[in-house]
């Protein structure tokens, strides 16, 4: 993995900067994976990507952006499937990755529990494949979905039925019984499957974990029955009763409902142990017959998984250790730089095919000017200070089924001749000048609207799935009608059917389209003019505002007219509109300059203004637990906490639809004071805050 800068050494500017390019890449490779089947960078790079995020927000926790990838899970659902509501979230793992960290995982269970008592932990293969979630009522399958973003998935209960690991029905299964495992294909069935690809002159797969999703998400239920999948139980969901006190006790007993189980699941007394079973299960993976690429460790007492509750994306009480990756060696044949959404060059390598655990790649991604050069952004030597060259021989690594990263190069092997790359200083799209902000790791085009492969990436972005989610307008289509001058601004999607739906150039007209297919694609434009708020903050593709920010904002402000207004007269640095940005728990100076730098840019609040004059803004629904006599209030825990620990509240707060702060204010509703509080009790007694101690705290949060 590339760190540009050493996480101890980042400057609190630089690390803004490099928790927005981390935030930007993992956004990409979340929906390459888990959206399109089609993963772009591999299992080791996005861990590696994923663990330097938290690292840096574990540092300066201040800056934890609103759309963190730590707060996030999946990506959204493709298209062609109904969507289905998780009623229990479908959550990630948090990753570990050497022996260190597998006993660092039992502290800090420990010291989140303040528990000194003998911990058991169970331990299972990781399955390479897609996540599926079962549902059963009376004992009968009715819905099965994949995970999707871990809020929404597809509903594939059609295919689920055709899988026969799956049952269909369950005798002495409590009423509702969410179960939750992997669909997988094992190599003999993939091996199978790819020659009855090539003989009827079909697609081949690229890996059994792609042959299965693919295989799960076909639209016609008769394709998935003739795929071989096949399905692990592990886990489950929403439940009408408990299945047993303990993880173990709980798989066991979907084992006696009829569900297939992992055999080498184990259970382990403390992190040697677990070690033990990770390398038993490491020695036997070439030939399980199926693709794992870790194991998960998960606290075995149900009681304490409950304690320890989830973070916003991720279970307290689990973790997957993950295997070491791949390596092999190929050439460099060329590096291509590609612009994206926010005028980022990227460097992509082509390289002659190589096969590297199955699978054939020929792209890998080389981060940024410094990674090619063979130094951090402060200067320092990564590789040994070894750059990379066209023509040289490089090794790439992979962990799983996904495309590689570069990690070295050889020079014994470098032609003559080779020199040294030149990263473009320009546009290689539109010329325009490319620059490099102080503190950024990456070199950005400067020609904003002018440039045609960020106006396209912007209107791909505007037009996906957290976005206005146009049936019938993706990339694809978005090209094509850039490229014709149709679209050039998200403005012109809504006068598409005005300008193409009638007189001799007609979109019924154009290659791949007719009179049916025309008529859903400008119904289904006319459907998203009535927009939510939070969905069009997202789609104006704001350098640094994600999901997650733009729903902070259209939380805060609740409609256009209010956050227009407040971005409009908002001055970064000073002001009440800028001070009420910043407040937002969640809102940096950096995204708020990038949000009030936007609609003060005459071209972009043209763009904003010229579509927003087509749609019928929602104003923003504000939820919350209304059962809970915290909900929607400000607290703010001190002193030391004797029955529960300081995190462990600080999530009950918030499980109850409470904000946390760490400092009072006059905006504090509720102030919980433990032995030896001291400067905010005072102020809080100075504000005629309400204070509590904490036995009244643990009977509001019992009462939630």
């Amino acid at each position: 993995m590339d760190e540009p800068v050493a996480v101890q050494d980042l400057t609190e500017d630089a690390a803004r900067a490099e928790l927005a390019r981390l935030a930007e890449l993992i956004e990409t490779a979340n929906r390459a994976y888990h959206t399109l089947d089609a993963p772009e960078i591999s299992d080791a790079e996005y861990d590696a990507l994923r663990r330097r995020n938290a690292e840096i927000e574990a540092r300066f926790p201040q800056l934890k952006r609103a759309d963190s990838p730590s707060d996030r899970v999946g990506a959204a659902v493709a298209e062609g499937f109904g969507k289905v509501r998780h009623a229990v979230r479908m959550l990630s793992l948090e990753n570990a990755f050497d022996d260190a960290d597998v006993a660092e995982f039992q502290e800090r269970v420990r010291k989140y529990l303040n528990y000194s008592d003998p911990l058991t932990f169970t331990a299972e293969p990781k399955i390479d494949g897609l996540s599926l979630s079962l549902r059963y009522e009376g004992g009968e399958l009715v819905q099965a979905a994949t995970r999707g973003d871990g809020e929404v998935g597809e509903n594939v209960t059609e295919n689920a039925r055709t899988i026969a690991d799956i049952p269909q029905k369950l005798a002495g299964a409590p009423d509702v019984l969410e179960v939750r495992g992997e669909v997988y294909m094992s190599h003999d069935d993939f091996a199978a499957l790819n020659e009855r690809q090539a003989a009827a002159g079909d697609r081949r797969f690229a890996n059994p974990r792609n042959a299965a999703a693919g295989s799960l998400r076909q639209l016609d239920p008769e394709i998935t029955r003739a795929r071989p999948l096949r399905f692990f139980a592990y886990a489950w969901g929403e439940l009408s009763a408990p299945l047993a006190d303990t993880q173990m006790g709980a798989i066991e007993r979907l084992a006696e409902l009829g569900f297939v189980i992992n055999p080498l699941t184990g259970l382990c007394a403390g992190p040697e142990e677990m070690l033990a079973v990770y390398r038993r299960i490491e020695g036997q993976r070439a030939t399980l017959g199926y693709d794992i690429d870790g194991v998960v460790y998960k606290v075995n007492d149900l009681a304490l998984q409950r304690r320890l509750g989830f973070r916003s994306a991720t279970p307290r009480w689990a973790i997957a250790h993950k295997f070491p990756a791949e390596l092999a060696w190929t050439r460099l044949e060329a590096i291509d730089i590609q612009v994206g959404r926010t005028g980022a060059l990227s460097p992509v390598a082509r390289l002659s095919p190589v096969t590297v655990g199955g699978v054939v790649v020929s792209n890998a991604t080389l981060h940024n000017e410094d990674y090619i050069a063979g130094r951090d952004a402060k200067g320092q030597t990564i590789r040994g200070g070894r750059d990379i060259r066209v023509g040289d021989w490089v090794e790439v690594y992979r962990a799983g089924d996904v495309i590689p990263k570069i990690s070295d190069v050889d020079l014994a092997r470098r032609p003559e001749g080779a020199v040294p790359y030149t990263f473009p200083t320009t546009c290689p799209e539109c010329g325009s000048e490319a620059l490099r902000e102080p503190g950024d790791a990456v070199r950005r085009c400067t020609g904003g609207l002018i440039c045609p492969a960020q106006a396209v990436e912007r209107l791909k972005h505007f037009v996906s799935r957290a976005a206005f989610d146009i049936e019938g307008l993706g990339a694809k289509q978005v090209e094509a009608f850039y490229k014709d001058g149709w679209i050039t601004q998200p403005a012109d999607i809504f006068t598409l059917e005005d300008r193409y739906g009638s007189g001799i150039q007609q979109l019924k007209h154009r290659e791949g389209w007719g009179e049916k297919s025309a008529a859903n694609l400008f119904a289904a434009i006319r459907e998203k003019r009535q927009i939510p708020l939070h969905r069009l903050i997202f789609a104006l593709g704001i350098r640094h505002v994600g999901e997650s920010a733009s729903a902070l904002l259209a939380a805060h402000y609740g409609s256009w007219a209010a956050f227009e207004t407040a971005m409009s007269t908002a001055e970064p640095g000073s002001g009440a509109a800028w001070q009420d940005l910043i407040a937002i728990d969640g809102v940096g100076a950096v995204m708020a300059t990038s949000l009030v730098t936007t609609f003060h840019q005459d071209a972009e609040r043209a763009a904003i203004d010229a579509l927003v004059a087509h749609l019928s803004v929602q104003d923003a629904v504000r939820r919350g637990a209304v059962e809970s006599p915290i909900a929607g209030k400000t607290v703010v825990f001190t002193g030391t906490l004797e029955r529960m620990t300081r995190a462990e509240a600080k999530a009950r707060a918030e499980e109850l639809g409470a904000k946390v702060a760490g400092s009072v204010s006059a905006k504090t509703d509720l102030l919980v004071a433990g032995p030896g509080a001291g400067s905010k009790a005072k102020k809080a007694a100075e504000l005629g805050i309400e204070v509590i101690d904490e036995d009244a705290w643990l009977a509001l949060a019992g009462s939630g």
